[in-house]
């Protein structure tokens, strides 16, 4: 048996892999990114890994203002995975072009500016201004903020204010790259990712995170400040697996724009799991909290498993689920 494998292994290593993939139209060196929040503004992780090596970076969400962010405590672990209630606390726009820049000018990847606010105009001056910048290739839209316009509502529940924002986006993106990531707290998230691709959005990422909440018995109040959290990790990667499925199928595939996978990624298999379902690429988030080079371990994991199974070229695993036979003969 060992020899057996042992040959193989040796034969599937002379087979050529090529893991870089199209991306929106931007050739990435793999499939990885970081996901946004989790790895800071640029070079945070370099103490740990070679950031160059990841086939894409997204920052921790930028607004138009610092933004001092929600009271703490506003992390707490769970069970398998975390709750976070930051509040989009980050050094703002005119600070980010002062410090963070220059540095990301450095990078050799690609790195994608994740953007947030309160109302459209926010979203869209950040995005005009930092549309000049060479060193970006485009944009990551958080909408799961609240429409402060609207009454609070977050602007990735509603159809109709998905399509507004994405288009105002779009115009002010230019040439820029944009990727609307999309909640999964909503009803029918194809309906959500039909009217950002209809509305000019250039690749969707999913999932973010899921309203949860955490109490303390002895004291019966919550452990956040906030009261509620987004939970992420382990605990979402089988609902974030069936619903980039179910984008792809329905919207994605169709549409012929790449998916941005994300939710409880820890390891290689965990990532084929989300290109198998439809997945273009994918990022790493809260894994890396516990592994900080979490997401270099997963690149080389990714090669060792398309030398493994003799996969020449990475997007031929992209959609490439196959349905139980009683499913595939009706």
């Amino acid at each position: 048996m060992r020899r057996e494998y042992s040959k193989h292994w040796s034969m599937a290593k002379k087979t050529k892999v090529d893991i870089a993939v199209d991306f929106a139209g931007r050739r990435l060196a793999n499939p990885v990114f970081t996901a946004s929040g989790t790895c800071g503004y640029a070079d945070e992780l370099a103490d740990f890994m070679d950031v160059n090596r990841l086939g894409g970076f997204i920052t921790k969400s930028i607004t138009l203002k610092p933004r001092r962010g929600n009271p703490t405590p506003r992390i707490v672990e769970t069970d398998a995975g975390m709750l976070n209630a930051i509040g989009l606390a980050n050094v703002g726009l005119d600070r980010f072009i002062e410090e963070k820049l220059p540095v990301i000018a450095k990078m050799s990847m690609p790195v994608f500016v994740n953007v947030a606010g309160e109302l459209i105009g926010e979203y869209t001056a950040v995005v005009a201004r930092l549309a000049r910048e060479k060193a970006l290739a485009g944009f990551e839209l958080n909408i799961s903020c609240p429409n402060v316009a609207k009454g609070g509502i977050s602007f990735g529940r509603d159809p109709e204010q998905v399509r507004e924002i994405t288009s105002a986006v779009r115009a002010a993106a230019g040439d820029k790259i944009l990727i609307v990531k999309l909640s999964p707290c909503v009803t029918d998230i194809s309906v959500i990712a039909r009217a950002a691709v209809e509305a000019g959005a250039d690749a969707l990422s999913l999932i973010n995170t899921f309203t949860a909440m955490v109490i303390d018995t002895e004291t019966r109040m919550p452990v956040l400040a906030n009261r509620t959290g987004g939970l992420s990790g382990p605990a979402i990667k089988p609902i974030a697996v069936y619903l980039v499925n179910k984008v792809y199928n329905e919207v994605a595939k169709p549409a012929g724009i790449p998916l941005l996978g994300l939710g409880g990624i820890r390891t290689a298999s965990d990532a084929i799991e989300f290109l198998l379902a439809g997945a273009s690429a994918v990022a790493v988030g809260t894994a890396s909290f516990l592994e900080p080079d979490c997401a270099a371990r997963i690149i080389d994991g990714i090669r060792d498993y398309c030398l493994r199974h003799n996969v020449a070229k990475l997007s031929h695993l992209v959609g490439a689920l196959t349905a139980p036979s009683s499913l595939a003969n009706g």
